[in-house]
């Protein structure tokens, strides 16, 4: 048929690109992505097929190992991968799509090039994977926004390392036992994984960085874990649970349950018990919720805001559209009551990307989709070098025996045999030579001294900036 048509001297249609865009470069966007290029590399490899990702950031965070990089275990280029690296098969975006028409298949991108003419390009799909995770949940505290920490990027997880440092340095240097007190207290809100991994790691640092300071003991240290409920680490058992909170307190950590924050203003933490901390530090890590960009489209949410989606993790009631992860409301097929979601963790969001990029290479071939059912396994969660807490498989685990736990699975979830072998090393190292506790604060104003020197006002100065 093909060479009649020339004969006739028309020209055949080449065949049809399908493209499809994976709006999030995290766990779900990468694991998706990375199969679907291995799935489909000869339809890529022909031009049949196109495979887009828009993410804000050149690179992956895996979460779960930023308590780590904080506390100088990890270093924090091995703790992301770099998206282009990886996805060698597909075309990168660094942006955000700002809003998605998924009737004319259309989503607008702003990206650093937009940003300096102040338009948006428009970019057309034919399947749409919506995986932009979640952002932090805040409350309408006093303060917050002014003297708040947050810990959900690795800029942040190394900014509060480079802050811990600095605060010590700056207890060290003065006599005035205001700010000396001030320095030397570290306030936690949210009892989750990020909470107290983070807590456990910093102030397992801050111990041993302080045998380096003259005048500094980790007695002078306060550490206060501030959780709204009645325990915390609900995830790996009430028991469990329990043994953190008394582990915790033996290392003199104050473990407040059922108590909020309620101010932060002047640096004064006002707890809803009425205890009041003068403090440089208030590290928020009390819950996420699902990214704005949800918002700005023309798909079914349900009542907090996420995704709603099928087993099959097809957005509901709608074609080429497809969810799973943090942004996504997933029934739980292996649950006994009925209506129940799987949780937003990482424990899902690997295995919903595998399955969910099956179901699309499916799709294009017209065949079944699989349905997505995990049962949960449990959970691991480490509490400073050498101590941790497991509810796997119904069996409990503490300290060490759950501390090398936790390494060893998440080393095994650590995309890539490179990044692996690199975190691999850098454990070995860290076990045959002391602790690196320098402070890089001005990693974070790099621009500072050059701007001091020529004249201007530092960009880390408040009354320097415009």
């Amino acid at each position: 048929m093909v060479t009649a048509a020339i004969h006739r001297g028309q020209t055949p249609e080449p065949p049809k690109c399908v493209r499809i865009l994976i709006v999030g470069g995290g766990y779900v966007g990468l694991y998706t992505a990375l199969r679907l290029q291995r799935k489909l590399k000869a339809q890529l490899k022909k031009g049949e097929a196109e495979i887009v990702v828009v993410s804000p950031d050149p690179y992956m965070t895996y979460q779960p190992f930023l308590p780590e990089a904080a506390a100088g275990a990890i270093s924090p280029r091995h703790v992301v991968v770099p998206l282009r690296r990886v996805l060698d098969g597909c075309h990168v975006v660094i942006g955000e799509a700002t809003s998605i028409d998924h009737a004319k298949r259309t989503a607008t991108i702003a990206t650093l090039a937009t940003e300096e003419t102040g338009q948006t390009e428009q970019l057309s799909y034919d399947e749409l994977v919506l995986a932009p995770g979640s952002i932090s949940r805040t409350l309408p505290i006093p303060g917050l926004a002014d003297h708040g920490i947050g810990f959900k990027t690795v800029e942040e997880a190394i900014g509060l390392r480079n802050h811990v440092i600095e605060q010590m340095d700056i207890a060290s240097s003065t006599r005035d036992p205001a700010i000396r007190d001030a320095a030397l207290t570290f306030v936690f809100v949210g009892g989750g994984f990020a909470g107290v991994e983070a807590l456990g790691e910093l102030e397992d640092m801050a111990r041993y960085a302080a045998r380096y300071y003259h005048n500094v003991k980790p007695e002078d240290m306060k550490w206060i874990l501030v959780e709204a409920s009645d325990r915390i680490l609900p995830e790996v058992g009430e028991e469990m649970g329990r043994y953190t909170v008394t582990e915790l307190r033996r290392r003199n950590i104050d473990v407040r349950l059922e108590t909020r924050l309620e101010s932060c203003v002047d640096r004064v933490a006002v707890l809803s018990d009425g205890a009041r901390f003068r403090t440089r530090t208030v590290v928020w890590t009390a819950g996420v919720k699902p990214n704005p960009i949800l918002a700005a489209t023309d798909l079914p949410l349900n009542g907090r805001g996420r995704l709603k989606c099928t087993p099959e993790l097809t957005v509901e009631g709608v074609t080429h559209a497809w969810g799973a992860g943090d942004a996504a409301a997933v029934p739980d097929v292996t649950a006994a009551e009925p209506g129940k979601e799987t949780a937003p963790n990482a424990q899902h969001a690997l295995r919903q990307a595998k399955v969910l990029a099956d179901n699309i290479v499916r799709s294009l071939r017209d065949e079944a989709l699989e349905t997505y059912a995990h049962k949960y396994v449990g959970s691991v969660a480490s509490l400073g070098l050498h101590k941790g807490v497991a509810h796997v498989y119904g069996r409990k685990l503490k300290g060490y025996p759950a501390w090398f736990m936790h390494r060893t699975y998440h080393l095994s979830r650590v995309p890539t045999f490179n990044r692996k072998a690199r975190v691999m090393a850098e454990w070995t190292l860290a076990g045959l030579f002391k602790r690196e506790i320098v402070s890089l604060g001005s990693l974070e104003h790099p621009r500072a001294e050059f701007e001091l020197a020529a004249g201007g006002k530092p960009s880390g100065d408040p009354k320097g900036s415009s």
